[in-house]
């Protein structure tokens, strides 16, 4: 080999030196900031970590686990799903319950199965910013309908909407993300009435709903192509873990099967996330404090006159800002890492511990005070 053919071989192909497909050229991949700060509330994490109990339970099961490491999994993951099953109760069996590496995954499952090309997806904007590069991953186009001004659902214009685009899947995200508002069970009849295909309402944050809120798993025995979808990232403080989950009739979840990868979940996830389910009355108890410290902090926001947008998540929207960006990066400045996403003009804040609350509290009242105050 000369000289120049060996300094070419040996050269470092840019993406742009690649076959990339047409549609993702351009592209970025997805992900939220993450940096070094002392108060990180961008993501929606639960900031409590498990107790030594629990941490003790799940690095015993992983041992046991690890013992036969040199075998696949069970690629069915049986016992993994009749414990979930368990835990969301409304009669459910393991049939009924399907298991991913989180609820990226499970929605990449349904529109492998349902969507693809010459198919659509439709969702109600503002929503979850992954949904989007869901359809484009699996060459299903992406539709979107708009919310109202409070980002609640019309119902009459999300059946419109279906009427008009007749598309093969929908997803519902209540509560919403990024806005936190909860979609109510009469609005999500009409657009499952009214849909050709499959809907999917994303409960990621349910858990932290208010007293009352029900739960669209009420409405999967008069539905087939229902499917509710839930995670144990956030109310169960487990996001390191990835673990996603959904509920749906046993066709729904054998269409789910056709289409995921053998052995996707490791023996090691099944096995943290049945032990950190059998200490769920212990890791949900502090969803009550999350709770508290949304609504606190929703008070204290509106009380500096700023929007709020009504949660029933683990975060919250406000805003309004000329330049939401600057705010952001006064926060930020002040080692406190929030947001920047929704509708132009409003950040989003996840709720956390009492420090955490404060800090956000003292950050954004120095970038807000009027200059030569703060």
């Amino acid at each position: 080999m000369n000289a120049k053919a060996e300094a070419a071989a040996t050269a470092k192909a840019s993406l742009d030196d690649l076959p990339l497909r047409p549609e993702l050229v351009g592209e970025e991949p997805y992900g939220a900031p993450q940096l070094d700060v002392p108060y990180r509330l961008n993501v929606n994490e639960n900031p409590y970590s498990p107790s030594a109990a629990v941490i003790a339970d799940i690095a015993a099961a992983a041992a046991t686990a690890a013992t036969d490491m040199n075998r696949y999994p069970d690629r069915e993951a049986r016992a993994l799903r009749d414990d979930l099953a368990r835990y969301l109760g409304h009669g459910l069996t393991a049939d009924e319950v399907w298991a991913a590496n989180g609820s990226n995954e499970v929605m990449l499952h349904v529109l492998g199965a349902f969507g693809g090309p010459g198919r659509s997806v439709l969702s109600f904007a503002p929503t979850y910013s992954m949904y989007p590069e869901y359809a484009r991953d699996t060459h299903t186009a992406w539709l979107t309908a708009p919310r109202a001004d409070d980002f609640t659902i019309d119902p009459d214009q999300a059946v419109a909407a279906i009427k008009e685009h007749r598309p093969d899947v929908v997803f519902v995200t209540s509560p919403n993300n990024p806005t936190g508002t909860a979609v109510a069970l009469s609005t999500l009849e009409l657009i499952i009435e009214a849909a050709p295909g499959v809907v999917v309402v994303d409960e990621a944050y349910y858990e932290f709903a208010r007293a009352g809120t029900p739960s669209a798993l009420e409405l999967l025995p008069r539905y087939p192509r229902l499917a509710v979808s839930r995670t144990m990232s956030k109310a169960f403080a487990f996001a390191g873990g990835r673990l996603g989950y959904l509920a749906a009739s046993p066709a729904f979840v054998d269409a789910l099967r056709i289409v995921r990868l053998p052995y996707h979940l490791s023996a090691v996830t099944q096995a943290v996330a049945r032990a950190a389910l059998a200490h769920s009355e212990e890791l949900l108890a502090r969803v009550a404090d999350l709770r508290d410290a949304r609504d606190d902090l929703a008070g204290w926001l509106a009380g500096r006159g700023l929007e709020v947008a009504e949660s029933d998540a683990n975060f919250i929207l406000f805003g309004r800002f000329p330049d939401r960006h600057a705010v952001w990066q006064g926060l930020l400045d002040r080692g406190v890492l929030i947001r920047e996403t929704g509708p132009d003009g409003w950040l989003r804040v996840s709720a956390g511990t009492p420090e955490e609350m404060a800090a956000f509290k003292a950050a954004l009242t120095a970038v807000l005070a009027p200059e030569g105050t703060g």
